[in-house]
Parts: C-alpha cells; sequence; structure tokens
C-alpha cells in the first residue's frame, strides 16, 4: 500500500518542511553528480558509522566523538538512491505540513532534528560494533511520524492498494495505517537482530527510536494544551 495524501488539511504553509525538502534535493543532487568515488567518500565521511562513535568512546577521544556525533546530524541529509530519497521526501511532505501547522516553525525544527538523533542513537544502542554507513532522513521523519499518529489519529490517508495490478484507492484512518506501518518496523527490527540477512540494508531500530520519541513528545505537548472551561 502506498499513501498519496492526507485528508487533513493545515492553515499554515509549512516553511520548515519546505526548507528541508529543498535542503535535502539539493545535497542528494550534489552527491549524484559526483565522481562514483568521491561521492563514496562523502558519504563516509559525513554518514554516521556506529563503530567509529564506540571506538572514540573506548578511547576518550572527546573531539573524535563530538565529530561522530556532528555526523549524526549530517547523516539525516544524506540518501542513497532516488528511491531512498522519493520516499523519505514524500512521507516528510505527507505528514509534516500539519504537524508543523500545530506545533509551529520552530518547534518542529528542532523536534525534526531531535527525532533524528534520537532515531541514530537508538540503531547505535543495537549496532554497537556496525562500519555499515547510516544516512537518511527517516529516522527524524519516523519522529513526525509519530506525533501525527498522537495529535491526528483519525485524519484520513487515502491509500493506493494495487490488487493483481487493479488500483483500488482507500481511506484510511491514520492510526490504523501508522500503526500498522510501525508494527512492520518492530517486526523487521526483531529480525535484523537474527542476522543482517534479515536487516534488508534499513535501519528499522532508527525507525522505532524516532517513532516513539515523536509520540512521548507529541502526549506532552496534547496535554499541555489541554483547556478547561467553565
Amino acid at each position: 500500500m502506498f499513501p498519496l495524501r492526507d485528508i487533513n488539511p493545515s492553515s499554515k504553509k509549512p516553511i520548515v518542511t519546505i526548507i528541508l525538502i529543498t535542503i535535502n534535493v539539493i545535497i542528494f543532487v550534489f552527491e549524484m553528480f559526483l565522481p562514483s568515488h568521491l561521492r563514496e567518500a562523502f558519504i563516509q565521511y559525513y554518514g554516521f558509522i556506529p563503530s567509529e562513535l564506540t571506538k572514540a568512546i573506548a578511547y576518550g577521544d572527546i573531539g573524535y566523538i563530538g565529530l561522530n556525533i556532528f555526523t549524526i546530524f549530517t547523516s539525516m541529509f544524506l540518501h542513497g538512491s532516488f528511491m531512498h530519497i522519493l520516499g523519505n521526501m514524500w512521507s516528510l511532505w505527507l505528514f509534516g505540513d500539519n504537524v508543523e501547522d500545530r506545533l509551529g516553525h520552530f518547534k518542529f525544527l528542532i523536534i525534526y532534528l531531535s527525532s533524528g538523533f534520537i532515531a541514530s542513537f537508538t540503531h547505535y544502542i543495537f549496532h554497537l560494533n556496525s562500519s555499515i554507513v547510516a544516512i537518511g532522513a527517516s529516522g527524524a521523519i519516523a519522529g513526525i511520524i509519530g506525533i501525527y499518529f498522537v495529535l491526528f489519529p483519525f485524519a484520513k490517508i487515502e491509500t493506493l492498494f494495487l490488487l493483481l495490478w487493479i488500483p483500488f484507492f482507500v481511506n484510511i484512518p491514520s492510526f490504523i495505517y501508522i500503526g500498522l506501518w510501525f508494527i512492520s518496523q518492530v517486526f523487521n527490527g526483531v529480525l535484523s537482530l537474527i542476522g543482517p540477512i534479515y536487516g534488508s540494508g534499513v535501519a528499522w531500530w532508527a525507525h522505532i527510536g524516532g517513532f516513539i520519541f515523536g509520540a512521548y513528545i507529541a502526549k506532552r505537548y496534547r496535554k499541555k494544551h489541554i483547556y478547561y472551561f467553565i
């Protein structure tokens, strides 16, 4: 199933969402124009490599620890393929506008970056010695999806299904659509712990960590904005 749009209008223009998408696309285009060996070096340098952070902590090298933490943030703006960035940016556009509308531009940006950090750290906890570079905005976007799940549980997601290559369009409440998505992340995340053959090159635990963080922030936000009228 593929989400086409959400039936949930927002009142303000999602400026930060548009800026984040634009930055990601510009960096991806830049990557594509690099010669293959330079592109590989660029991703290795700015991507997040868990084993490098583990080494830095083991050696007690504060500067190297800081550099690896820096790559957690830079890795959020790197993507490995056209389908990778297309899927991430579509999800950010689909869910980001309403979340930004509800939180405000500045809070949205801070929570987006914080979700990405928590997502990468969750991935790190489960892959302390992995030398595979982790890149992509999906962890940060998972945090935004977690917020959407809590704040807009009954918003409809127009979804495309293909049954024997025949398209069907169904409006699904977001708590069902996102709930099924999250269950799939947990299922695949558990499988990935068995061995790399089950990982499929996807940082499942980053998605899980980002989503849980976003849902937690949304619950705190929702409680803070409950008003009593007498």
